[in-house]
């Protein structure tokens, strides 16, 4: 019987000698006692750091390892070693080993490794320079620090035989690429850098805009209590320099920098912008604007809000990305609120339990950040108010000492601040609401957060279209808000209130196409076809209004909750009754 083959996870190391050719044209027998030597220093490291020679063949070398930080030491050590073995060697005749290291997913049968991850370590060797290390991203992220070396990220590449490209870092020892004072610690919380615009035209009165346009996107951004932002003289000491943002990011402790160009032609001018990750070199984000300069500090003023409220999304979707790469037991508190936070975007009431898991161990891990406790009251309102898997009395309690329990951690928060609008909205104190979150406004204009807030507070307090244009507005400022999920459903609703039940329907069936098993986007769906007539459809929402949360359908129904004044409760009630409800 064949011998079954077997599957594991384990990091892989290629290896083979440039100019192997040329050399045993050369001097056959020269080259031989050579390999001997380097198979042999090899042989013995690979023991050393708990390996497993695969196969080999001619000059070709694989081995495995058991973890990603043996792996690479050992090819550092391979190199080191072979180097001091070629030292003494003239360098027609030296034998310079490249090495490639790949961790994934092998079949093993008789000692010898097959798969795509073999092939993919095979073509990390090949990219290498002779003498040097190539290894994949998944070896650069789960290596982190434990071994002192430095990366250089030379981005996707697209290789033979390998359906989607592989992200390659070029590794070598530390001193190759650490500056002598070493490259500052980043900070708990997403680092941005704003450099200099660069002024493209021929006119040098547009360098005062370009500068002007860097210096308000520094003082925009400030005002956004989840980024740290590089102060407006540390960014410009970069100004008329050539850059690379790698360097950029080692210098000011920075995840995140920022770039741009200006070009004015006639009376229209040209500003181009790209939100770059100072690690990897990747592009982010990148946008241009073409205006005319009628007005050129109405230009200004435009182009730095429309730069600003792109670029807080954008770091923050790269943040939760780089979040859910990592394995949970390995997140720092600002890990674990990103986690979270992607939990609660998926809104549903499985996520909605898992997310106060990772907001949870954010507290634990750091009880002095305010995330955890800003998350926390998230789940707790929806949990009372939209799933009904706490009591409303807890539920709100809870979010409200959460909320408070932030602003205490930092006052100028503007999130935790709409978080505690958010708790006196939904116990009817709408003047106490709108003044919090209108304090959050004063303290970050952009959030748009606090302007959905401030929209569901209107509308619930009697002023559905000002609420609307509120709602409208925040979506606009973040159409991937990790809580558009509430914004759209609360655009049904203020349509509903306003007695446009055609565009209710529209803006409830938009709202369930994105969030499936979101419950309260079929109450306002059900109500308003009922209103139209369409009585078989509003009989399905109404089926799924209650199947999917029955617990807060009641809740509601009852009018139970303080923050649905009577009328609009009555006007609610109303359609549910025409789609076939039976109190």
């Amino acid at each position: 019987m064949a011998e079954r083959a077997e599957r594991r996870l384990t990091t892989i190391l290629a290896a083979d000698i440039a100019e192997y050719s040329r050399l045993m044209r050369s001097d056959e027998d020269a080259t031989m006692r050579a390999l001997g030597a380097c198979r042999a220093i090899i042989d013995a490291l690979v023991a050393e750091h708990r390996g497993r020679i695969a196969n080999t063949a001619g000059d070709a070398v694989l081995a495995e390892f058991p973890s990603v930080a043996d792996g690479l030491a050992c090819a550092l050590a391979m190199q080191q070693a072979l180097a001091a073995e070629n030292a003494e060697v003239p360098a027609e005749r030296r034998m310079l080993f490249r090495i490639g290291l790949h961790l994934g997913d092998v079949m093993t049968r008789g000692g010898d490794l097959f798969g795509d991850a073999v092939n993919i370590a095979a073509r990390l060797e090949a990219l290498a320079e002779p003498g040097g290390i190539c290894v994949s991203a998944a070896v650069r992220e789960h290596v982190g620090t434990r071994i002192a070396a430095a990366f250089t990220d030379i981005g996707r590449q697209q290789v033979k035989n390998i359906a989607e490209p592989v992200h390659v870092f070029r590794v070598g020892p530390p001193a190759v690429q650490v500056q002598a004072t070493g490259p500052l610690a980043l900070p708990d919380k997403p680092s941005i850098a704003v450099l200099p615009f660069a002024n493209m035209s021929s006119d040098p009165e547009q360098e005062f805009f370009a500068d002007g346009i860097a210096e308000d996107v520094i003082t925009a951004l400030s005002r956004y209590p989840s980024l740290f932002v590089i102060a407006r003289n540390s960014c410009f000491t970069y100004k008329d320099r050539a850059v690379d943002v790698k360097q950029v990011g080692r210098e000011l402790g920075v995840r995140y920098v920022l770039e741009g160009s200006l070009r004015k032609s006639g009376n229209r001018i040209r500003v181009t912008a790209q939100l770059v990750e100072a690690e990897t070199g990747n592009h982010l984000w990148a946008e241009r604007y073409d205006r005319d300069l009628a007005d050129i500090f109405a230009v200004q003023d435009e182009i730095t809000e429309a730069v600003t409220v792109a670029i807080a999304p954008a770091i923050a979707g790269a943040e939760q990305q780089r979040a859910m790469r990592k394995p949970p037991v390995s997140l720092d508190a600002w890990g674990a609120y990103q986690r979270g936070m992607w939990h609660l975007s998926k809104a549903n009431v499985e996520d909605n339990a898992r997310a106060e898991t990772f907001f949870r161990r954010a507290v634990d891990l750091d009880p002095t950040f305010a995330g955890g406790y800003k998350g926390l009251t998230y789940v707790m309102t929806n949990a009372a108010g939209v799933y009904g898997t706490r009591s409303l009395s807890e539920g709100m309690a809870s979010a409200e000492a959460l909320a408070r329990q932030a602003i205490e951690l930092d006052s100028t928060d503007a999130e935790a601040r709409t978080r505690l609008g958010v708790t006196l909205w939904m116990r009817a104190d709408y003047s106490g609401a709108i003044a919090e979150v209108d304090r959050a406004l004063a303290i970050s204009p952009n959030l748009a957060h606090a302007h959905g807030i401030r929209g569901s507070i209107l509308m619930f307090s009697g002023k559905p279209r000002e609420g609307l244009a509120a709602l409208e507005r925040s979506i606009r400022l973040d159409p991937r808000d990790p809580h558009l999920a509430a914004r759209l459903n609360h655009v049904a609703l203020a349509l509903y209130l306003c007695r446009d039940y055609e565009a209710a329907i529209e803006a409830a069936k938009r709202t369930i196409r994105s969030y499936p098993k979101h419950p309260l986007a079929y109450r306002w769906l059900a109500a308003a076809l009922g209103q139209v007539g369409r009585s078989e459809e509003a009989k399905l929402a109404l089926e799924q209004a209650i199947n999917i949360a029955p617990v807060s359908f009641g809740t509601y129904a009852r009018r139970e909750i303080a923050w649905f004044r009577p009328p609009d409760h009555a006007h609610w009630l109303e359609g549910l009754r025409k789609a076939g409800w039976e109190r």
